[in-house]
């Protein structure tokens, strides 16, 4: 599928804030540009943007319910009463079991946690995991990334005695549950300045409150900011405001003293002595974590990430690989019997939107088959697991349309359904997948917008080699960490050629290992090209091409050096569908 190439431009005024933006931070034009597309239009934005800083995360008691909460959690501590930490399994609720746990574990030994398996309770707050938490005694349960739309479950566990603590992130509905504390931004009568935290970043909120009600330094809780990072990177959330603080610090956390779990991890992903990023977060130790409840047991992540005992972490690690490695074949063989329902069907092909289901398909892996088929034909794009009657499934979406909403046209189908615009789970009576099959396509097909429909790179700006300069390169790595709103800058350059050393590379010469000159400058750039070697034969006769990408740090025996990582390339006869 060919990708369009969409140029981001600035209006008059931004083009003369980026002129004094450039002139009061001595950088380049195309770096301050860079900034006024994010919203940064002061000195001290700028200042704030490129020097994150603890100090500028907000009061926690701004958020609904905080006081509540807070107060509930003090007198359950104050009289000893067995607390019970509940998170979804996967990693945003698994990190958020974990912080939770290990700052509360310094106060009371009466603290435990429990992870709903996936097969056996489902999303969320699970009757079972309320007769839990009744049997075992429990009088207090702080949710954490669930709980927003258990009203009736809520119900159930206040006749029961147990007290609830609600933490989450997403969506609510008109009726909220009657807990004790509800604390979730995204509530309409919640005035919290910064709606986009993660379920642990709620959690995290709770602990910063807390501290702050009981004389508790902040600095006992900033060796947990590494589980905050982790949460971030994985739940794919904005990185701005909070979220792009707490992932900085979780970042240097990780970097220079984590944990002893996420020490495991990160030996087992092959990752130590590595500066670790966001998208190593996101592409190696998230998918290890979400393993475990994907396959097994989530709670098997949340003892890997509690543990200070090096032997038990080393081989926790290596079963979480393991079932990750297994994980891996599992939704290759269910990717592979997907396309092939769809490209067996004309008139799948020819709808707006993608839902298939099969019966022995593993209710685990169906949110990376759905995420898989949408990149894919890019559709909104659902997977349905079907046993006993019921089927469960995880939707994933295209930029810019939110499935959440035609999801939720459909909810007189459903049981339940959650998430967020790109990603949502679901569950229905089977006898119902029909109709909602329908229903969903004709949402679709009604508000889809025709630039939703294909793939766009958006380009941040057009360079010339000659502007790529150390300098330049050490400011850009300040933009960091990135993240949704804050992604990596996607650079394009026009008309370059080879220098007469591009070659293939790879087992099947499936790759293409570049070195570029354009007109600018002598500066040869070197780069990589995926699965681009259909462009060697054109790039080595000597025809100019118009690439864009990323700019990664190559090190390689001990050096250092930049590199284009392309994203797209078009020749001269494509590049006319690329405006």
């Amino acid at each position: 599928m060919i990708n369009k190439w969409i140029y981001k431009a600035l209006s008059e005024e931004q083009i003369e804030i980026k002129k004094k933006i450039a002139d009061e931070l001595s950088i380049s034009p195309i770096l301050a540009e860079l900034l006024v597309q994010r919203g940064i239009t002061t000195f001290e934005e700028a200042r704030s943007f490129f020097r994150p800083d603890l100090a500028n995360l907000h009061d926690p008691f701004l958020m609904k319910d905080m006081d509540k909460a807070v107060e509930r959690l003090t007198s359950a501590l104050q009289q000893n009463e067995k607390i019970l930490i509940y998170g979804d399994y996967d990693v945003d609720g698994t990190t958020s079991v974990s912080l939770v746990y290990k700052f509360l574990s310094r106060y009371s030994s009466n603290i435990f946690y429990y992870i709903p398996d996936r097969y056996s309770e489902g999303y969320g707050i699970s009757i079972q995991g309320i007769d839990y938490a009744s049997e075992n005694g429990y009088s207090l349960v702080i949710a954490l990334d669930c709980g927003i739309k258990a009203v009736e479950k809520i119900k159930y566990a206040s006749s029961l005695g147990v007290d609830f603590i609600i933490c989450d992130h997403h969506t609510p509905d008109e009726t909220l549950p009657g807990a004790v504390a509800v604390l979730d931004p995204k509530r309409e009568d919640c005035s919290y300045p910064y709606k986009h935290l993660s379920g642990c970043g709620v959690g995290f909120k709770l602990l910063q409150a807390f501290a702050n009600a009981n004389n508790i330094p902040f600095s006992q809780l900033t060796s947990l900011l590494d589980l905050a990072a982790l949460s971030i990177a994985s739940d794919i959330v904005p990185m701005t405001g909070e979220n792009r603080i707490l992932a900085y610090y979780g970042l240097k956390q990780i970097n220079t003293n984590p944990s002893t779990g996420v020490k495991g991890l990160i030996e087992v992903c092959g990752l130590t002595d590595k500066e670790i990023t966001i998208s190593d977060v996101v592409f190696k130790i998230g998918p290890r974590i979400n393993a475990s409840g994907r396959m097994k047991q989530a709670s098997e992540a949340v003892q890997l990430l509690i543990s200070r005992d090096s032997t038990f972490v080393k081989e926790k690690s290596d079963t979480i690989n393991e079932y990750n490695n297994d994980r891996k074949d599992l939704d290759k063989n269910i990717t592979d019997e997907a396309i092939a329902l769809i490209r067996g069907s004309e008139y799948l092909q020819k709808k707006k939107s993608i839902v298939v289901y099969k019966s022995d398909w593993h209710k685990g892996v169906i949110g990376i088959v759905a995420s898989r088929l949408s990149e894919e034909y890019y559709k909104p794009s659902i997977v349905l697991a079907v046993s006993n009657g019921a089927a469960s499934g995880s939707a994933r979406s295209v930029s810019g349309f939110d499935i959440y909403k035609a999801i939720e046209s459909c909810r007189d189908l459903l049981e339940n359904f959650g998430g967020h615009m790109y990603a949502a789970g679901l569950s229905m009576p089977e006898k119902n997948i029909s109709a909602f099959i329908e229903r969903f396509e004709k949402y679709v097909a009604e508000n889809i917008l025709p630039e939703q429909t294909y793939p766009q790179i958006d380009i941040d700006a057009v360079v010339q080699f000659k502007d790529i300069t150390p300098k330049f390169f050490r400011v850009l790595k300040q933009f960091a960490p990135f993240g949704p709103e804050n992604m990596k800058p996607v650079f394009a350059s026009k008309k370059v050629f080879d220098y007469g050393t591009s070659r293939l590379v790879g087992k099947d010469q499936e790759h293409l290992k570049l070195e570029l000159i354009d007109s600018s400058s002598e500066n040869v750039m070197n780069g990589i090209a995926f699965r681009m070697y259909e462009y060697n034969d054109y790039l080595k006769a000597l025809n100019p091409l118009d690439i864009c990408y990323t700019l990664e740090e190559n090190v390689f025996n001990g050096n250092n050096s930049v590199q284009l990582m392309i994203r797209d390339i078009k020749t001269e006869e494509e590049n006319q569908d690329a405006v």
